[in-house]
């Protein structure tokens, strides 16, 4: 699902329904509406996972928060949190985020996590787009992976980092990856 050109996807294990990126500041009616639109409403989503911390995929963290989700945070991802303010208009409607009572964890301790909500999968970094970068991979073959690029989009700066971020994917095992703009694709 996803509007103002991003997409957001809701992933489903154990009767937990875990929401991967949230759009701009401002836009909780138009994420209601799409989730709606699909038959899910705001009230069962028990987690909040973010690929990396940019507006369009961050910008609601605090709003859902204040709705009860939870806010899954791994490590590398805490220096970007403040760092996501700079990208904010005073009147976004932008809401700090506030970490002191979201889940951190460790990628290492990501598997486990998961597991103890029903899902088979781990949670990894995948830096190129962005250092904060990580995706969400799923035994199944299923990954999540926010903005990260395919190598031949990919900057010269960022090139070796992408490299490594799918080589890492690959020996996971992904099958199909679901990306945060654009359509589903098939690994080559």
């Amino acid at each position: 699902m996803g509007y103002d050109s991003t997409n957001y996807y809701v992933v489903e294990q154990a009767g937990k329904l875990l929401l991967i990126d949230v759009g701009w500041p401002g836009t909780l009616p138009k994420l209601s509406a799409s989730l709606k639109h699909k038959g899910i409403a705001l009230g069962p989503l028990s987690y909040l996972l973010i690929t990396h911390y940019h507006p369009d995929h961050a910008g609601l963290v605090q709003d859902l928060k204040d709705k009860g989700v939870l806010h899954i945070i791994l490590e590398q991802q805490l220096p970007a949190i403040p760092l996501l303010k700079m990208y904010m208009k005073a009147d976004s409607g932008y809401v700090d985020i506030h970490i002191e009572d979201s889940l951190q964890l460790s990628t290492a301790d990501s598997r486990a996590w998961l597991s103890g909500g029903g899902m088979s999968g781990e949670i990894v970094s995948t830096p190129g787009h962005s250092a904060d970068s990580l995706s969400l991979v799923l035994d199944d073959g299923m990954a999540f992976i926010g903005d990260l690029l395919p190598p031949e989009l990919a900057t010269v700066e960022n090139l070796d980092a992408t490299r490594q971020s799918w080589a890492r994917l690959r020996a996971l095992h992904v099958k199909t990856v679901y990306p945060g703009h654009g359509p589903v694709i098939a690994m080559p």
